[in-house]
């Protein structure tokens, strides 16, 4: 995606109407050397100007600027397909993360939140270092687009498998009965141009596992709900699954799908990380290929990391079929690569295939899925 080498530092762009801002994210990332600060802007219209000037990687992006705010300039840079990598830093607030959302769905590729400025509380140190260990990570995974070489999987012959003891078998080629997706950075956009063209007697429930804090993935459920014909919901704990429902794992929660006699519920727990994640792909995914098994269908989206892994394997040994987004799509191919590195893929699909797919495939099942 990017012109330079991965072992270029990553070139940096501030943009926030406040020179305490600024000048605290300048110090946090100048302590990296993998990162140079190539400069900063007061407002959006500077910020264009400098772009142009200065073509930086990452631009760190504030929403609430006089003259041009952060929603135009992100606005301005889509509609010039711009690849510029976007991280929006935005106040810690219900009102913040509001707008956060609204950032992401219309391309913002990740998000940081401001740190207190209160002097009373914290020192200027110790806000710098909050900056750097929450900002430097996520400027860094867009470092390179290179991977390991890939083995792209071939086509799968799907034979019927026999049906788990949790659930009756209605087909021979095995329709999925659930679909489970693991995605992270980049997720809101993605998703945004998936829940919405699924139609609205899609037959079966979708679990999701955004990585994303409390607060957040319920104000992202909501958005994509006024945008898509499914329902989109947070989930809660104890809540039964329904057909053409799509549920996103709460933040800072792990969610499960548990069986209670015929019917399937969420389960939602506090227990550690996994992945350094919670709420985990892997713990979701785990749970589908134990009471669904090869009735259920796997969606491994852009993301950073290897989380859903571990998860994607466990499916696949149950006999479930694997969706895998494609790195061309991908803000960042870590999540999608590790799957199809490790053959687990059944498909490697650009993103605007996937909702196509995942409805073909549960209404035809995975064997026509693959042979289309």
């Amino acid at each position: 995606m990017f012109n330079r080498l991965g072992a270029s530092p990553v070139r940096v762009l501030i943009v926030d109407d406040s020179i305490v801002v600024r000048k605290a994210v300048s110090d946090a990332l100048e302590s990296d050397p993998g990162i140079d600060v190539v400069g900063t802007a007061v407002n959006g219209e500077i910020a264009l100007e400098k772009i142009s000037e200065l073509s930086p990687d990452v631009l760190i992006l504030d929403i609430e600027m006089p003259v041009c705010n952060g929603f135009e300039v992100l606005q301005t840079l889509r509609a010039k397909r711009s690849l510029i990598r976007v991280i929006m830093f935005s106040t810690l607030t219900e009102r913040g993360a509001m707008q956060t959302i609204k950032a992401l769905s219309l391309g913002a590729n990740d998000y940081v939140s401001k740190p207190c400025t209160d002097a009373r509380n914290t020192s200027y140190k110790e806000r710098v270092d909050g900056i750097a260990f929450e900002l430097i990570p996520k400027i860094k995974q867009f470092r390179s687009r290179s991977h390991p070489p890939i083995t792209l999987p071939k086509r799968v012959s799907y034979e019927a498998v026999p049906p788990t003891r949790h659930v009756q078998d209605d087909s021979v080629i095995n329709k999925p009965k659930v679909v489970a997706i693991g995605i992270s950075t980049g997720g809101p956009e993605a998703l945004s141009a998936v829940l919405p063209l699924l139609s609205a007697d899609f037959p079966v429930p979708i679990v999701i596992v955004q990585h994303m804090p409390p607060l957040f993935t319920k104000l992202l459920s909501k958005r994509l709900d006024s945008n898509s014909k499914i329902q989109v919901l947070e989930g809660e704990d104890g809540m039964f699954l329904k057909a053409g429902t799509a549920y996103f794992a709460p933040g800072n929660y792990h969610m499960l799908v548990v069986q209670k006699g015929s019917k399937f519920c969420l389960s939602i727990n506090q227990n550690p990380p996994e992945n350094s994640c919670r709420p985990a792909a892997d713990v979701l995914f785990r749970s589908v290929a134990e009471v669904y098994g090869a009735f259920s269908l796997g969606v491994i989206m852009t993301g950073m990391g290897k989380d859903g892994l571990q998860g994607s394997r466990m499916m696949k040994k149950a006999g479930a079929s694997i969706i895998v987004q494609d790195e061309a799509t991908s803000v960042v191919w870590g999540m999608p690569s590790c799957v199809v590195n490790e053959g687990l893929a059944d498909q490697v699909l650009p993103l605007n295939q996937l909702a196509e797919t995942i409805e073909h495939c549960v209404l035809k099942g995975p064997s026509l899925m693959a042979s289309r």
